[in-house]
């Protein structure tokens, strides 16, 4: 009885120790996952105040930016060129996060970004029209250090809002 007893004792501590560990894991993750977040909104927060160099700061050597409609992924060098266009075309360039979430070293924003085209952009000429787009964000960190950020934005209403129009190729 005396061992039965002393057996299902170390059963019972055992199993509180290992709910201990995985409760101190997914502290840990919690904690990474909003120390990403801070990041991410730091991030959108210098590029919307025209200080693109954080991303020197922010991103790894090998990190990889998809920015919609292009094939191949961009450096770092790339994206703050992109970014530094927008923010000359779009001085007042504001990013809106309405949903951001973390899980691990992976980040998901949805916001919406704003501005009036003042300045040229891809040989669009200032129209001085305000515009507010959708865009998604899906971040990916090692160790603090953004190492791919994928971006899918709403291109179409962006380029409609400018004046654009959609037409049909005729071939």
């Amino acid at each position: 009885m005396k061992i039965s007893l002393l057996i299902l004792s170390l059963f019972v501590i055992l199993l509180t120790g290992c709910q201990d560990t995985k409760s101190n894991l997914e502290s840990r993750e919690k904690l990474r996952g909003n120390q990403n977040i801070v990041l991410v909104k730091k991030m959108l927060t210098e590029g919307d105040n025209n200080n693109v160099d954080f991303l020197n700061e922010l991103c790894a050597p090998d990190y990889k930016y998809y920015f919609p409609s292009n094939a191949n992924p961009l450096t770092v060098e790339e994206h703050k060129e992109i970014w530094t266009g927008f923010n000359q075309a779009f001085p007042d360039l504001t990013h809106t996060i309405k949903d951001i979430y973390a899980v691990d070293d992976i980040v998901v924003a949805r916001l919406t970004v704003s501005g009036t085209h003042k300045g040229e952009l891809g040989g669009i000429p200032a129209t001085g029209q305000t515009v507010e787009v959708g865009q998604l964000l899906m971040l990916r960190f090692n160790d603090s250090k953004l190492i791919e950020l994928r971006e899918e934005a709403d291109l179409l209403g962006f380029y409609t809002q400018l004046g654009m129009e959609l037409q049909m190729k005729n071939n």
